[in-house]
């Protein structure tokens, strides 16, 4: 794959916060985009995860540090409900932040890796026993996975809950159970 596909792939990327950042109804739609943006550069990137070495301990670290992102994420952006009684979200400046650092981080990795910065990462790879490129490759797509599942899962969670909080109080009121 050459830079420009990555770069436009990274850039589609970036570009959904947009939609992230609007208020928008959380709905099949709206929640499945950016998985499926995700996976779709996946099936791209991702071609094996790689187990020899230190390379599954790199993907945990990866994965780990995506599921942190997404859980930060996920509670930085707000959520309220409409008129209509579903839930609405809208990614603040920090839940957008945390999206576009992790893209950007990736995308520097990788540009940084073929200009120059190759032979630094291949000598930090054999001093932490890295097997190669692939490892560095899966680990940061993993990465992003669990970004964007973790981002989803939580947002899709307090969604949930919020639209069945007025259901649960009205309930209660006409039951006769005074908050």
């Amino acid at each position: 794959m050459n830079n420009i596909s990555v770069y436009l792939i990274n850039a589609s990327l970036i570009l959904l916060v947009i939609r992230q950042i609007r208020e928008h109804p959380l709905d099949a739609r709206s929640m499945a985009t950016p998985v499926l943006a995700v996976s779709c550069a996946a099936v791209l990137f991702l071609h094996s995860v790689p187990a020899g070495g230190n390379d599954l301990v790199l993907a945990v670290a990866c994965v780990l540090t995506g599921a942190v992102m997404g859980t930060i994420g996920g509670l930085a952006t707000r959520l309220r409900l409409g008129a209509d009684g579903r839930p609405l979200g809208r990614a603040g400046v920090l839940a957008a932040s945390m999206w576009i650092g992790g893209v950007g981080a990736r995308l520097a990795f990788a540009v940084a890796a073929s200009n120059g910065a190759g032979p630094a990462i291949a000598r930090f790879s054999v001093a932490h026993h890295i097997t190669g490129s692939a490892a560095w490759v899966a680990a940061l797509v993993m990465m992003a996975l669990a970004d964007v599942l973790t981002r989803m899962v939580i947002i899709y969670l307090r969604g949930r809950r919020l639209a069945a909080a007025p259901a649960a109080t009205a309930a209660g009121i006409r039951a006769g159970v005074r908050a």
